[in-house]
């Protein structure tokens, strides 16, 4: 195990002087790997703020439950419990058959045409709020209370959540599609320099081979310099997503002072930022590791 530790030091050792040892072409691979997760990760926080922003000004999507027109109190009132005591209803409000009357002849104008009336014709409804706004609980709660007694139509009002989930879908793909493309590009720019120093070394690894070193001894210090490169890349990554972030804030001061509200920019989450940072050295490792497996053969002596 000491000796297991000691080697893994040794080859961390080794990562660090070799970084050192050339700080311009360090940076420039660092800048080159930031640049490349920052696009993905800045589209990423956009988009969860885009989402946020939506969710925050457009009212939530509501059920409206009616009732049939013979439902009595005795049943509105079972009614009333049973969404009370849903998981999946947050609130809800009552409003009585007298109350909408009242309502429409308010709103519409049409007050004569209203009290000609020999009856009421409308029923007892119910407002409920989701505790999930999400279309596809939305539909499953409308299809449930739907058959409840005494309940003739539930009504769903959730078009602008079905078109913003659409949107917001399309987003997602965008931003899966970018990612997965500049990860090929992040394995690319790791395995071409893990590549160049393998040549570079080609003496060093020859003759280390010839004294007994085995292929995981020779690759340590290669893997260990592909995770670290993207592990630096990341942080390069989470700084510039940073930066940006301010200065669009910094932009929206005015235009919120002006609007008289609050509108800022949320950072990247610390739990977002270290997924972005395992994911970089992740990617760095395995960059490295393919260099490594795809050119030991050639630098070997023969």
């Amino acid at each position: 195990m000491k000796a297991w530790l000691l080697h893994h030091a040794r080859a961390g050792s080794t990562t660090l002087r070799k970084l050192v040892r050339a700080p311009l072409s360090t940076l420039f691979n660092v800048v080159v790997v930031g640049i490349a997760l920052a696009l993905p990760a800045g589209l990423y926080v956009g988009l969860a703020n885009v989402q946020k922003a939506v969710r925050t000004l457009s009212p939530e999507p509501q059920l409206t439950v009616f009732l049939t027109l013979d439902a009595g109190k005795a049943d509105a009132s079972l009614i009333d419990t049973r969404l009370k005591e849903h998981p999946l209803v947050s609130r809800m409000r009552y409003v009585p058959r007298e109350r909408a009357l009242e309502d429409m002849k308010r709103a519409s104008g049409m007050a004569g045409i209203v009290e000609a009336l020999d009856r009421n014709p409308l029923p007892d409804a119910f407002v409920v709020d989701a505790s999930d706004p999400a279309p596809d609980v939305m539909e499953r709660l409308r299809t449930e209370v739907a058959t409840w007694p005494k309940v003739a139509h539930v009504q769903l009002d959730a078009e602008w959540a079905q078109r913003l989930d659409a949107v917001l879908k399309v987003g997602r793909i965008a931003l899966l599609l970018l990612a997965t493309v500049l990860a090929f590009s992040l394995v690319a720019i790791t395995f071409n320099t893990i590549r160049l120093q393998m040549l570079t070394q080609r003496e060093e690894i020859e003759v280390t081979t010839l004294i007994g070193a085995t292929d995981g001894f020779i690759r340590r210090p290669f893997l260990y310099y592909g995770a670290v490169l993207g592990l630096l890349g990341g942080l390069a990554a989470c700084g510039l997503v940073w930066s940006a972030t301010t200065v669009v804030n910094a932009a929206l001061i005015d235009l919120s002072y002006l609007y008289g509200a609050r509108w800022e920019v949320a950072q990247l989450s610390w739990r977002d930022s270290a997924s972005l940072l395992g994911f970089a050295a992740g990617l760095g490792w395995l960059g490295a590791w393919m260099s490594v497996a795809r050119h030991l053969a050639h630098v070997r002596p023969r």
